[in-house]
């Protein structure tokens, strides 16, 4: 009897040591740098934050017995805060992979910060086409949509039907200079003729005299390369100037579904754009949609799918390594075919490009719309391989040519 309870005592506390143990592995930090207060938040902001917390929950909350937390930090749109907060967050919070980022200037200051300590940092707000280009990391990821991508897809479709003379509004920094530079390429590529442009500041409210200035032009399209509240105030403005009714297309070269929400079917139809992902694509896209939309109370961009999408993949990836270890991580994300809600057959090349099929959408009518967030009608699903970069034209010095 004594040594049946000596070896049911000892028993007991192998048990409780091991969970003892379990307990003591600290969490796994993922950590979100987004636009919570500015113009990209409804973009990004609180939705990417929940998104990548349904991405926890849908994968068990845990991974190699480590509970997994979502941290999130407002950049406030300030490259330098970006930085300073990616810096914070590996070096003294214990984060891992870092998310999201949301704008291009503060994208490529985290991004700098990520690379020199070895660690996976996933885009999905930011566009710029230099982050799979010049800004490559060997553990960067550019996920969702790029300045090359929307310039391919709405530029090339546009000169196709005869919208040949654009005259660019382009935001100030590094996302909208880039998206100018890549859709003035394919206009011009393509037959068209670029006859000017005009720089405004990030979050611009009276887009008036730089309106004028595209008004004056003759162009037939006015393209706009920013985003967010600058895209919606834009066009806004753009209809009651009544550019529109004079026979001149705005043609918003990043816009998401949350932006036409804001501007309003009557002002916004027909208008083409470019996105990665519609809530209303397919079974998929509208089973995600609905859980996303009973916490959030909208619709997910295609930033917020992108997050909840690179999240799952990347703890994917984790659990298949047995470690959180970046090289060995990122070498199953990148050999691991991505099929969800968000993407068919996708992949991340050399250069961190996730490429994906993009899709070609016409805003419509009022009449032809059943209800709040029904708002596009699918023109064209354009391959990934056609929609990106090629990998011969790319900068990224990974890149073996």
């Amino acid at each position: 009897m004594k040594r049946v309870m000596t070896g049911v005592f000892a028993a007991a506390l192998a048990m409780s040591a091991s969970a003892a143990w379990a307990q003591a592995k600290p969490p796994l930090k993922l950590g979100g740098i987004l636009d919570m207060s500015s113009l990209y938040a409804d973009i990004t902001g609180p939705g990417s934050e929940m998104a990548a917390k349904m991405a926890v929950e849908d994968f068990g909350g845990e991974v190699l017995g480590r509970k997994v937390e979502i941290i999130a930090a407002d950049h406030q749109n300030k490259a330098d805060l970006a930085a300073n907060i990616a810096r914070d967050m590996l070096d003294n919070q214990g984060v891992e992979m870092i998310f999201d980022v949301a704008a291009s200037a503060t994208a490529l200051a985290a991004g700098e910060i990520a690379k020199a300590r070895n660690k996976i940092i996933m885009f999905n707000g930011p566009g710029s086409i230099r982050l799979s280009n010049e800004a490559c990391g060997p553990y960067t990821v550019h996920y969702v949509f790029d300045t090359f991508g929307q310039a391919n897809v709405t530029g090339l479709a546009a000169v196709k039907n005869g919208l040949d003379s654009w005259y660019f509004l382009t935001a100030d920094y590094a996302f909208g200079q880039d998206l100018e530079k890549d859709t003035a390429n394919v206009v011009t590529k393509s037959g068209g003729k670029v006859l000017g442009s005009v720089r405004h500041p990030l979050n611009t409210s009276d887009f008036s005299s730089f309106l004028l200035q595209a008004q004056a032009s003759k162009a037939k399209v006015i393209g706009l390369a920013n985003a967010g509240g600058d895209t919606v105030n834009a066009i806004k403005q753009a209809a009651e100037f009544g550019l529109m009714k004079g026979g001149q297309k705005v043609a918003p070269l990043l816009v998401f579904v949350t932006d036409i929400d804001s501007i309003g079917l009557e002002t916004a139809q027909g208008l083409l754009l470019s996105e990665a992902f519609y809530w209303d694509l397919n079974d998929d896209t509208r089973a995600f949609s609905k859980r996303f939309m009973e916490r959030i109370k909208r619709v997910p961009t295609s930033a917020q799918a992108g997050v909840y999408s690179s999240v799952t993949h990347y703890l994917k990836a984790v659990k298949a390594a047995g470690t959180t270890d970046s090289a060995a991580v990122m070498k199953i994300m990148k050999d691991t075919p991505i099929n969800d809600m968000f993407a068919k057959n996708g992949k991340i090349r050399e250069d961190g490009r996730m490429v994906h099929d993009m899709y070609l959408f016409e805003v419509k009518k009022p009449a032809e719309s059943k209800a709040r967030w029904d708002d596009y009608k699918l023109l064209a699903t354009i391959p990934g391989n056609e929609a990106f970069q090629s990998l011969e034209a790319s900068r990224c010095p990974l890149v073996k040519k």
